[in-house]
C-alpha cells in the first residue's frame, strides 16, 4: 500500500518560496510512488485541491475588527481548522504530516492535533518563527537575537511588528502559546534547510536529536532547463537576481558597482527599487531589469561571469545563490546567514556584510578569476537535485525505509 503524507501549508499557489517548495514537494512525493496531498487556508488564487473543501476558513488581519479578532483567534489554534484539518486526517489517514509555514494564517495547533494520533509530524523551517515572534530576526535593520531561547517581550520593547504595540502584543501571545516546549512535543523532525539555521535552533535549546539538515532542492523544470544552459557563453557582467529590499544589502552594492568597471544587471523588484532607478539613472554600468520569470533568470545566471549575495540579514538556504551554481556561476556572498555554507573556494567568495571594501575587493577577485564553470555546475546540480533530496527525506524524515 503506498504511503501517504499531507502536507500543510498556509497558501496552495506559488506565492512565495514556502510555497513553491510545497508544490514542489508535492510533486515529487507522488512521481516517486507516495500519496500526497495538501491542507491549507481557502484563497481565490489556491490551486484546485482534493479537500479544498475542507480548507481552514479564510482569515483577514487588516480587514474589520471582526476579521482581526477572527484572524487572532486563528493564530492561537481556535476556530473552525481544529474541525476541518480532523476531518482530512479522518479521511485521508497520513503516515505523515509534512508541516511548512503554518503559523499565523494556519496554526500549529494542526501538528499538535496530527500527533495525539499518533501520526509522524515533520515541519519545514522557511524563517525564523520559532525563534523570533517577528520571524526575520531583524532590529533596526540588524540581526537581533534577543528572543532566541528565552522570553518574547522583546517584541513588545522594540515594537517588532511593523512597529505596533498591537502588532507586537499579538505576535507576543502566539510566541508564548506555540512555545518551544509545547513545538518540539508535537514534532518528531525540524527540517531546517541550513546548517546555520540548526545551529541556531539547537542555540535556543531544542533538541538536537530533533534538528535535521536539509536543503532545498531545484525543481526538475529548472533543473533541465541549467542542465541545457550549461555550455552557454559567459558575457562581461555579474548579476543580482532578488528583492530590492534593505536586508538584502542592495544599497550597499549598488553604491560599490557605481565605482566599478563592471556592468551589473539588477533583477527583481521591491520597496527600493524606484529610488535606486533614480539614483543610478546616469551610471552607464548599472542596468536594472525588473522582474524576470523563471526562464529569464536562468538565461541571466548562465550567461553571467558571477552573481552577487550581498545579504545583511539571516539568509537560509537562498534560492538566488543556489540557482547560479546549478547555472555555473560562481557567487560573492556576504558572510550571513546560510550563504557562507554554499561557497567554498572553488565556487565563489565570502565577504564581510556592510564592509563596502571588502565587498568591492570580492567582486574584482572574481571578475578577475577563471571559474570553472563546469564543474561548479556538475557538484551544485547533484548537490540540489531532486533525487538526492527525495532519497535524504524518504530514509531520514518519514522512515519509509
Amino acid at each position: 500500500m503506498p504511503k501517504r503524507v499531507l502536507l500543510v501549508n498556509k497558501f496552495y499557489y506559488p506565492r512565495g518560496g514556502d510555497c513553491v517548495v510545497v508544490l514542489n514537494t508535492e510533486a515529487l512525493l507522488r512521481e516517486n510512488g507516495v500519496e500526497a496531498q495538501v491542507f491549507a487556508m481557502e484563497y481565490p488564487q489556491n490551486l484546485p485541491a482534493a479537500y479544498q473543501d475542507r480548507f481552514a476558513s479564510r482569515v483577514i488581519f487588516n480587514g474589520s475588527k471582526g476579521d482581526q479578532w477572527r484572524a487572532v483567534k486563528r493564530m492561537l489554534g481556535c476556530g473552525d481548522i481544529r474541525e476541518r484539518f480532523e476531518a482530512v486526517l479522518d479521511d485521508f489517514k497520513p503516515d505523515v504530516v509534512h508541516l511548512h509555514n503554518v503559523h499565523s494564517y494556519l496554526s500549529p495547533v494542526v501538528g499538535e492535533l496530527a500527533h495525539k494520533r499518533g501520526i509522524r509530524v515533520v515541519w519545514t523551517l522557511h524563517d525564523y518563527k520559532l525563534l523570533c515572534p517577528r520571524y526575520d530576526c531583524l532590529l533596526g535593520g540588524k540581526p537581533c537575537e534577543k528572543c532566541f531561547g528565552g522570553a518574547k517581550y522583546n517584541v513588545l520593547t522594540h515594537k517588532c511588528m511593523k512597529d505596533s504595540l498591537p502588532a507586537s502584543v499579538v505576535a507576543w501571545l502566539e510566541a508564548l502559546k506555540w512555545s518551544r516546549e509545547r513545538l518540539e512535543k508535537n514534532t518528531d523532525a525540524f527540517i531546517c534547510p541550513s546548517d546555520f539555521m540548526a545551529r541556531k535552533m539547537v542555540g535556543a535549546g531544542f533538541d538536537a536529536g530533533k534538528v535535521k539538515v536539509l536543503n532545498n532542492f531545484l525543481d526538475p523544470v529548472k533543473l533541465k532547463q541549467y542542465r541545457e544552459m550549461a555550455s552557454t557563453q559567459r558575457e562581461d557582467y555579474y548579476c543580482f537576481v532578488g528583492r530590492l529590499s534593505p536586508e538584502k544589502g542592495i544599497e550597499n552594492l549598488l553604491e560599490v558597482a557605481s565605482r566599478l568597471p563592471y556592468k551589473l544587471k539588477v533583477a527583481g523588484s521591491g520597496t527600493l527599487e524606484p529610488a535606486m532607478r533614480v539614483k543610478y539613472a546616469d551610471c552607464g554600468n548599472i542596468e536594472f531589469l525588473g522582474m524576470l520569470d523563471a526562464v529569464d533568470v536562468a538565461r541571466l545566471l548562465a550567461g553571467a561571469r558571477m552573481s552577487i549575495a550581498p545579504s545583511q540579514w539571516y539568509e537560509n538556504n537562498p534560492l538566488s545563490v543556489v540557482e547560479s551554481l546549478c547555472a555555473g556561476t560562481p557567487v560573492a556572498g556576504s558572510n550571513m546567514g546560510g550563504i557562507p555554507e554554499l561557497i567554498d573556494s572553488s565556487n565563489g567568495i565570502v565577504f564581510q556584510p556592510y564592509d563596502q571594501e571588502t565587498l568591492s575587493t570580492a567582486i574584482t577577485m572574481s571578475m578577475a578569476r577563471q571559474w570553472n564553470h563546469d564543474e561548479i555546475a556538475a557538484r551544485a546540480l547533484e548537490r540540489f537535485s531532486p533525487s538526492t533530496h527525495m532519497k535524504t527525506l524518504m530514509s531520514e524524515f518519514y522512515a519509509f525505509g
